[in-house]
């Protein structure tokens, strides 16, 4: 679905990203991981194009990105930040609904694909009208779930959706995403720092470092054949508070 080919980016003297090669197989779930500052930010806002690299190409269904055609290709991926990025003016129907009334759906085709959203999402009917300040930080992420899937879009670009949530919310949703990707079958990318929870979402792992590509492949990959002395530092580093508990 994706193919990065030579990507690097620099911001004044961080270079960010350095010739980075890497293939997003179509109906999986990649999962971008790493240290913070490794780059994996950038990469994701690259493949979106809200961002453009000092060199290499982002292809994405076969067409280059493009300044001149990234409007038109944005509407086939979906992309969903942190906080959620709602506007804290709209209700949660008006933020997910935003994009489709833009595109000129009529109100029935608005109301039918939310109504089928909030069902996916385990969104409450009643929560429609609230604004996102009234809504726990769970159901605003439903919500930018909600919008970035409205449009059906071919892939879903996530960047470190549950991590402002606490550790049971988190979990729960960690879940219905795993859930929600089986279902829809789409090509998603998703950034975290968490290798638990990247095992658990992705069918293929990125692991980077310092801009670079360290290690791709399962989890079990990088736990039982790491590339580098850094994978299993990485993995040491976030080992289970419970460990070595009697």
């Amino acid at each position: 679905m994706f193919e990065l080919a030579k990507l690097s980016k620099t911001f004044g003297d961080l270079k960010a990203l350095s010739d980075i090669e890497l293939s997003i197989p179509e109906g999986q779930t990649t999962v971008l991981i790493g240290p913070s500052g490794c780059g994996k930010s950038t990469l994701i806002r690259l493949m979106v194009g809200l961002v453009w690299p000092d060199a290499g190409t982002v292809t994405l269904d076969g067409q280059a990105l493009m300044p001149e055609n990234v409007l038109a290709l944005r509407q086939k991926v979906g992309y969903v930040i942190q906080d959620g990025g709602l506007f804290p003016h709209l209700t949660a129907q008006a933020n997910v609904a935003l994009m489709a009334k833009h595109l000129g759906w009529t109100q029935n085709q608005i109301d039918e694909r939310v109504e089928a959203l909030a069902t996916l999402t385990h969104f409450p009917a009643d929560g429609l009208e609230r604004f996102p300040g009234e809504l726990s930080g769970g159901q605003q992420q439903r919500v930018g779930l909600m919008r970035a899937l409205m449009l059906d879009p071919a892939v879903l670009l996530l960047d470190e959706p549950l991590g402002a949530l606490d550790p049971m919310i988190r979990a729960d949703l960690q879940s219905e995403l795993r859930s929600i990707f089986q279902t829809l079958g789409k090509t998603v990318v998703m950034v975290t720092h968490d290798i638990g929870e990247a095992g658990f979402l992705g069918d293929q792992i990125v692991l980077m470092q310092e801009g670079e590509i360290v290690q791709i492949g399962r989890l079990k990959d990088l736990v039982q054949n790491p590339e580098r002395e850094f994978v299993t530092q990485f993995i040491n580093a976030q080992r289970s508070p419970l460990e070595g508990l009697e």
